[in-house]
């Protein structure tokens, strides 16, 4: 394992300028923060040894034991995005508001992101949740290098790809996955929690065009979700040999690739057409009309992970407090 020192925010003041300058609410700020880049081992989405980063984030104060909270990111492309990898904005503004109000953050940037190697096996549930209780274990032990201990609860939580993260985290840890952790809150935030029956028919309906105000970017939207999907997904679960099979051309040539993790969203968004028609070829959309073979196991995957609940939910504080 190995740690960077990325940044200091040293007092209240200092935190509520970065959340304001980033269009976030400042009223829990108690107390500055430090932020660090953790490298860890951990496992594949195949089970093999590898290593992958994530952001830890630290109150500025005294206290030597801390609540801490886990919070799974949404959807990144590029790996230089990731949690770890930012100072400002949407992705460390999470850390910033938890840390600043007394807890320790950890904010994994899953496999593949940040510092990880190859490309970033998304909306993988089972990879996700190894790497989030790999991260915990990380900072667990880090924190103890410091002097200072995690109290046993965990408040989980996480937004868009990270809802779905967060109910895996919970359900782990609920079962007893990282001894002297449990679950304490679970606060899935905006997630896809139904691939098959709702999130599947929007991109194929429209409906993403119609909930956004600018119909071009929901379609872009639509188009960039497929994509990402189709790709990372068949990576680990095969149900096409060639992208010729569902990606029309030029796209079946370039496709792949742009979703290794290191193209940057723009480049991207510039990469694909603009809408699914100029994207897939008949058997892609059938394949998602009628999802078969290594599809139908990413579906019945995340139906296994949507489906959970903790048997006994609770609020997540925002808020320090003993046991």
């Amino acid at each position: 394992m190995s740690v960077t020192a990325l940044h200091t925010l040293p007092n209240a003041a200092a935190v509520k300028a970065e959340l304001t300058a980033d269009g976030f609410a400042t009223g829990a700020v108690r107390y500055g923060v430090r932020t660090y880049r953790l490298v860890y081992r951990t496992v594949s989405a195949t089970g093999r040894p590898t290593t992958a980063s994530g952001l830890l984030a630290v109150p500025v104060n005294t206290a030597h034991r801390l609540s801490v909270v886990s919070f799974a990111h949404g959807t990144e492309i590029y790996r230089g995005d990731a949690p770890s990898m930012e100072a400002h904005g949407f992705e460390t503004a999470s850390a910033y508001t938890y840390s600043s109000a007394g807890f320790a953050t950890v904010e994994p940037d899953y496999l593949g992101l940040g510092t990880g190697p190859g490309p970033h096996p998304w909306m993988d549930v089972p990879s996700e949740t190894t790497a989030e209780l790999d991260m915990l274990h990380a900072a667990r032990t880090y924190l103890a290098g410091q002097g200072r201990t995690l109290r046993s609860r965990v408040f989980v939580t996480g937004f868009s790809q990270g809802a779905s993260a967060a109910l895996g985290l919970g359900r782990a840890l609920q079962s007893g996955a990282l001894p002297g952790l449990r679950l304490g809150a679970l606060a899935p935030i905006s997630g896809a929690y139904d691939l098959r029956h709702a999130e599947l028919p929007a991109l194929l309906d429209g409906e993403l065009v119609r909930l956004n105000p600018d119909p071009r970017l929901g379609a872009k939207y639509s188009v960039l979700y497929t994509a990402y999907g189709l790709v990372a997904f068949n990576r680990l679960h095969r149900f096409y040999t060639s992208p010729a099979e569902v990606f029309q051309a030029p796209y079946a040539r370039t496709i792949q690739q742009l979703f290794d993790s290191n193209h940057t969203a723009q480049q991207v968004i510039n990469g694909t057409p603009g809408t699914l028609g100029k994207l897939l070829t008949a058997r892609g959309f059938a394949v998602l009309r009628h999802p078969s073979g290594g599809l139908a196991t990413v579906l019945r995957i995340d139906d296994s992970v949507c489906d959970w609940a903790p048997a006994a939910p609770t609020r997540l504080y925002l808020a320090t407090h003993d046991e």
